[in-house]
C-alpha cells in the first residue's frame, strides 16, 4: 500500500494508532485489540506492513508527521518513549527521555487538531514515577501532586502534553503504569538472569515497595480506557497488592521452585554504578488502584503468586 493511501476498511471495525506499537506493552495490545476485532496501526521510525497491522513513519524528533496516517482513525494510543531503564541519565539521556514523550504528544496533538481529524479518544502511558523515587508510609492516589524529581517532573510534563487533547474537547486517558509483569521482555525478565542460577540479590534495604501489574491487566486496562466514555484523566495501573522488594523476591524464589538465597546489595554500590538511576529501584511507595476498580475494572491476577505463576508456567509464559 502506497505511504499516502488511506487504511479504511470495509469491515467498519473501530481502528486504534498505536506509538510505540513494536514495544513490550505495545506488542501485547496489539494481540489483544486484534483478538477483539479492532483494527490496529502503528507509528514507527520506519514503514512496513507488520502482519495485519500497518505501520505508518512519523519522526517525532523532527515534527514529521503526515495527517494522512490519521485518515479512519478512531483511538490515538500513545506509548511511545525512551525507555528509562537502558541507559544511564546524563544530562543529554534525561533530555532524551522527556522530549521523547513532550514532543510526541504535542506533534500529534498539533496535526490532529490542525487537520480537523475526529478521534474519540487520546489514550497516553504514564508512570507510577509521578508520584516520586520515594519510600514512604503513605499510599499515593491519582488526586496527589506530582514529585519534583526527575521521574515526577518527567510524568508531569508527560501527562501535560497529554492534557492539550482534553484541552481541545478530546476525552483523554493517562495510563500511570507500575512495573510490568512479562516473562521476555520488562524488569522481571532481568530479574529471571539471576534467579534461573538460584540468586535472589536483595538491592538496598529490600523493604521498598515494587509497585507491578500483569502485562494482560495492563492492556485490559487500556482496552477499557478505550470502550469507556466514563473514563477520563489519570488512572494508576497497579495491582492492588502492595508487595516489598524482600516480598516480591521471595515469592519469586517460590514460584521456580528454588532455594531463597537473597544476598545483600548496598545501595551505594548501586548509585555508584547507575548513578542517579539507581533510585527508581532502591525507592518505591504503595500506589492505590482504587480508582481503576471503580471504574469497573477487574483485575484478572491482583495477587503476587497467581501472576507470577501465570507468566512463569501458564500461557503468558509460553
Amino acid at each position: 500500500m502506497p505511504e499516502n493511501q488511506t487504511h479504511k476498511s470495509s469491515t467498519g471495525s473501530p481502528l486504534v494508532m498505536i506509538t510505540g506499537g513494536r514495544g513490550v506493552i505495545g506488542r501485547y495490545l496489539t494481540s489483544l485489540l486484534l483478538s477483539k476485532g479492532y483494527r490496529v496501526s502503528h507509528l514507527s521510525r520506519q514503514s512496513n506492513q507488520f502482519g495485519k497491522v500497518r505501520v505508518y513513519r512519523w519522526d517525532p524528533d523532527n515534527g514529521i508527521l503526515d495527517p494522512v496516517v490519521f485518515d479512519g482513525v478512531d483511538y490515538i494510543i500513545h506509548l511511545a518513549g525512551a525507555s528509562l531503564g537502558e541507559k544511564h541519565w546524563t544530562d543529554i539521556r534525561k533530555k532524551e527521555i522527556l522530549l521523547s514523550r513532550v514532543e510526541s504528544s504535542s506533534l500529534i496533538h498539533e496535526v490532529i487538531t490542525g487537520n480537523n481529524i475526529p478521534v474519540k479518544a487520546f489514550i497516553s502511558a504514564s508512570a507510577a514515577g509521578y508520584y516520586g523515587s520515594i519510600t514512604t508510609d503513605r499510599i499515593f492516589r491519582e488526586e496527589d501532586p506530582p514529585a519534583k524529581d526527575f521521574t515526577g517532573t518527567v510524568c508531569r510534563m508527560w501527562e501535560e502534553s497529554a492534557d492539550l487533547f482534553s484541552k481541545s474537547g478530546i476525552r483523554t486517558v493517562k495510563i500511570r503504569t507500575a512495573m510490568v509483569l512479562e516473562k521476555y521482555d520488562s524488569a522481571l525478565a532481568r530479574l529471571l538472569k539471576p534467579a534461573s542460577k538460584g540468586i535472589f540479590p536483595i538491592l538496598g534495604s529490600g523493604k521498598q515497595y515494587m509497585p507491578w501489574i500483569h502485562i494482560n491487566d495492563l492492556c485490559n486496562a487500556y482496552l477499557k480506557a478505550l470502550q469507556d466514555d466514563n473514563m477520563a484523566g489519570p488512572y494508576n495501573a497497579v495491582s492492588p497488592a502492595f508487595t516489598t522488594y524482600t516480598e516480591f523476591m521471595r515469592e519469586l524464589a517460590q514460584t521456580l521452585h528454588k532455594p531463597f538465597f537473597h544476598p545483600p546489595v548496598p545501595g551505594f554500590l548501586l548509585k555508584v554504578s547507575m548513578g542517579e538511576m539507581a533510585s527508581i529501584i532502591l525507592k518505591g511507595s504503595r500506589i492505590s488502584s482504587e480508582k481503576l476498580a471503580t471504574s469497573g475494572f477487574k483485575f484478572m491476577f491482583p495477587g503476587l503468586t497467581e501472576a507470577l505463576d501465570n507468566i512463569l508456567n501458564g500461557p503468558c509464559g509460553d
